[in-house]
This record gives C-alpha cells, sequence and structure tokens, in this order.
C-alpha cells in the first residue's frame, strides 16, 4: 500500500515543487492543503502518514495547525518546510513534536532526508 502524505503550503506552486520531489522518491499518494484550516480537516479525513507543513499561512499558521493534529493524534509526523529560518519559531514547532523541519529554499536531498527520517 502506498504510504500517504498531506502536503500543505500557501501556494499552488510551492505544493507542486514539494509533491515533484516527492513523487521522484517514491510512488506516494498525495493529498493537499491550501492553508492551516484545510489541513486540519484533511489530516483526519485522510490519515497520512506525513505531513509537510509551511508555516506562514492565512487563516490558521502551520504552527497552529501542527499543534492541533498534535493534540489529538500524538503519533502524527509533521515537517515544517518554510521560507523563516526563525530559530525561536522553529524550535518550538519541534518542541511541539514537529519530527524535522526543512527551510525553503531546498534541495530534494534534503526534503528525501527529512522524509526519511520522519517515516522511521
Amino acid at each position: 500500500m502506498k504510504k500517504k502524505i498531506l502536503v500543505v503550503d500557501d501556494t499552488r506552486l510551492m505544493r507542486n515543487i514539494i509533491k515533484d520531489a516527492l513523487l521522484d522518491m517514491e510512488s506516494f499518494e498525495i493529498f493537499e492543503a491550501a492553508d492551516g484550516k484545510e489541513a486540519v480537516d484533511a489530516y483526519f479525513k485522510n490519515r497520512p502518514d506525513l505531513v509537510t507543513m509551511d508555516i506562514t499561512m492565512d487563516l490558521k499558521d502551520g504552527v497552529e495547525a501542527t499543534k492541533e493534529i498534535l493534540n489529538i493524534d500524538h503519533d502524527a509526523r509533521i515537517i515544517m518546510i518554510t521560507a523563516l529560518s526563525q530559530t525561536k519559531l522553529l524550535q518550538d514547532c519541534i518542541n511541539a513534536g514537529v519530527r524535522d523541519y526543512v527551510v525553503k529554499p531546498f534541495s530534494k536531498d534534503r526534503l528525501a532526508t527529512a522524509v526519511r527520517k520522519a517515516m522511521v
């Protein structure tokens, strides 16, 4: 059975870049969300094996969405993918239970490493 990944980012271009990088690694079943609210809904509807979560989004940001998911499913595997390199914000995400983070722009190798690490 294919692993399921939820790709969350507020820009379609970035969701496509992430999806292409993931599909170069392996044949995943991929779902998308454009903001944190959609992400939470999509997570509980599809129960993905992994989530890639942008931080800065409208309606509900990635940190809020991540905390909401992890409060209900402590085993959720989430990787933050962000253009922000704010150490404190990223540390808050790690403390909340995020498995790893990737800073944009990223290489396919860096994303692959984060995905493999999170799937263990």
